[in-house]
Formats: structure tokens, C-alpha cells, sequence
């Protein structure tokens, strides 16, 4: 039994491993015709493999940065075969989600101190944000915090409908106001109702629109202002929202909402149903901001935390 198994559950190593299987059959695919027939890492096989990351979703500057990577072993070894690249850039991929994620945590958990934790979630709707509040909510209610949703989204009537839905399934409180109402207004009354709740964790939604970033910096930065007369350094974790599948597109997303706000940490969903799981790769690297969850599976379990040995491991298997 390897040592990620022992770290994460045989359960949850299982459903990663499933979650990412299209990823992995369309990149191996892709890297085994574009080392047919060579027996050495040259500059052609090198080219092709730049393709083949292209390709799969990581990016171009993080693959430039694999790439280069690659080229300097070669260069220090004088020999690397292709037999050793699969070693060589799973390594070098590991290396580079080093830089930005600790890949140490297994577990729901949330920081010492802080009292009510404070998450502020954003992302274009439709990326799956709804579902991830739910399904951290339930995480969070396992491991028996008390948790406090806010429905501040209420650009959409279909958005705080769908939060009570979530938030009646895990069976915790939510706060909301009518639709239209001002977003800053039900991010105040859900800190102070957490407070007067002793809650342990509060999660915020935001209305997922795109269609003027100076409209989307300001709403988000009168949250921002409007909770912090609540509780100090709030919110503690802006949490961007990502849809996997869409690959590219969602480089756009994260693009977007660095420049319109101080993002904090990444949730990455619909793995499970794409081929284009390599953009974890590229978006964490890009933005340098760390991949703390991983949507996985359609089940209320299938919300990981983030572990760059784990994902590393799964991909490579």
C-alpha cells in the first residue's frame, strides 16, 4: 500500500483516481504518439511534448516553464530517454504545484483564531459554486463546526433558491434577503447572526457575472468593506470557483476575478467529467494562488481538499 493511500481514505484515493481517468487517458494518449519511435529526448520529442501539454489544458506559460525544466535535465544528464520522461515530468509537475500549494492538508479544516471563519465564495454562475458551498457546508458540519450560509447572490432569484436548497439538505441556517436586494446588507446580517450564534464558519455566495469588471471589483469590494465592520480581516478566504471542463475558458474566469478582487484560494470542479483536468495544473501555477479543492464526482462526498501528492499520483498512476 503506497503512502498517499495511507494519508487518504481507499474510498477517496478510488474516486480521484475514477475522477480523473479522462484526463489521464487523453494526455497519455497524446504523449505515447508523441514519443513513438524515439528512444531519446531531443528537441522534436521535446516540441511534440509541448503540444501535448498545450493541449491538455495546462497553459502555455506553465507548459514554457515544464519545458524549460525538461530541457535543463536533459542538458545536465546528456542522456535521458524516453522511457523516463512519464518520471521526468511527473516530478517536474509536482514541483511546480510545490510552489504554490502545501499539499499537506487531507482534511476539511479551517485556521486557528479566527471566530467565525469567514469564506467568501465568487465565480461566473453555472462553474458549480452553488454545489461547492453545499457540499463545504456538509464537509464542515462533519467534522462538527457550526456553519452559517449567506445567500448574497441576489442578482438571482434562481440563485438564493437553490443555496436554500443546499442549505435545508445539510441542515444548516441561511441568511437572505428579497431578490435585488443590496448584497452587502445580507453579507452584514449573516455575520452578525453567526456571531450571535457562536458559528464557527460562515460561507458567503456572490453573484456570479462577468459582463463589466469594474461593476463586479466594486460589489465585491463593498462586501468586502461592509463585513469587515463585523468581523476583523473578513473575509478570511475568497474562494474562486472554477469549472474544469471548460478548460481555457476557465483561465479567462481566474483572470478576471484576480483583477477584480484578492483571491485567496481555488476550488476546481466537473473533473470528473473531462479530459481537460491538466488545467489545475496551468491555473495554479499561473495565478499563484493555491488549489484548495477539487470537485471530483457529482455525491456530496465527492468535494475533496486539494493534495498535490495525491492529484500528482492520480494522474500519473
Amino acid at each position: 500500500m503506497s503512502f498517499f493511500k495511507n494519508i487518504f481514505s481507499s474510498e477517496k484515493k478510488e474516486t480521484l483516481d475514477k475522477g480523473l481517468e479522462k484526463s489521464k487517458t487523453s494526455f497519455f494518449s497524446k504523449l505515447n504518439k508523441a514519443v513513438a519511435g524515439k528512444s531519446k529526448v531531443d528537441a522534436s520529442v521535446l516540441d511534440n511534448l509541448e503540444e501535448v501539454l498545450v493541449t491538455s489544458d495546462v497553459g502555455v506559460n506553465t507548459t514554457l516553464k515544464i519545458i524549460d525544466r525538461i530541457e535543463e535535465r536533459v542538458a545536465k544528464d546528456k542522456y535521458v530517454g524516453t522511457t523516463e520522461l512519464n518520471q521526468i515530468l511527473r516530478e517536474e509537475i509536482a514541483g511546480l504545484l510545490s510552489e504554490t500549494n502545501s499539499g499537506e492538508a487531507t482534511e476539511f479544516s479551517i485556521p486557528e483564531g479566527n471566530r467565525p471563519h469567514v469564506i467568501m465564495v465568487v465565480g461566473v454562475n453555472g462553474v458549480g459554486k452553488t454545489t461547492t458551498i453545499g457540499k463545504l457546508a456538509y464537509q464542515f458540519k462533519k467534522q462538527g463546526l457550526k456553519v452559517v450560509l449567506g445567500a448574497a447572490d441576489t442578482f438571482r432569484a434562481a440563485a438564493i433558491d437553490q443555496l436554500q436548497v443546499w442549505a435545508d439538505r445539510v441542515d444548516v441556517p441561511m441568511i437572505k434577503q428579497a431578490m435585488g436586494s443590496d448584497p452587502a446588507s445580507v453579507a452584514f446580517d449573516t455575520l452578525q447572526s453567526a456571531i450571535s450564534s457562536e458559528a464557527d464558519v460562515v460561507i458567503i455566495d456572490t453573484a456570479g457575472r462577468l459582463h463589466n469588471k469594474i461593476n463586479l471589483m466594486n460589489e465585491l469590494t463593498k462586501i468586502k468593506r461592509v463585513m469587515q465592520k463585523v468581523v476583523d480581516n473578513s473575509p478570511h478566504d475568497v474562494l474562486l470557483v472554477l469549472d474544469g471542463s471548460t478548460g481555457q475558458n476557465a483561465f479567462e474566469q481566474a483572470k478576471h476575478f484576480t483583477a477584480a478582487t484578492e483571491v485567496t484560494s481555488l476550488s476546481v470542479t466537473k473533473l470528473d467529467g473531462t479530459a481537460k483536468g491538466g488545467v489545475v495544473i496551468g491555473i495554479s501555477d499561473e495565478f499563484q494562488v493555491p488549489v484548495k479543492y477539487i470537485g471530483v464526482g457529482e455525491g456530496i462526498e465527492d468535494l475533496q481538499v486539494f493534495n498535490k501528492h495525491e492529484f500528482v499520483d492520480s494522474f500519473f498512476k
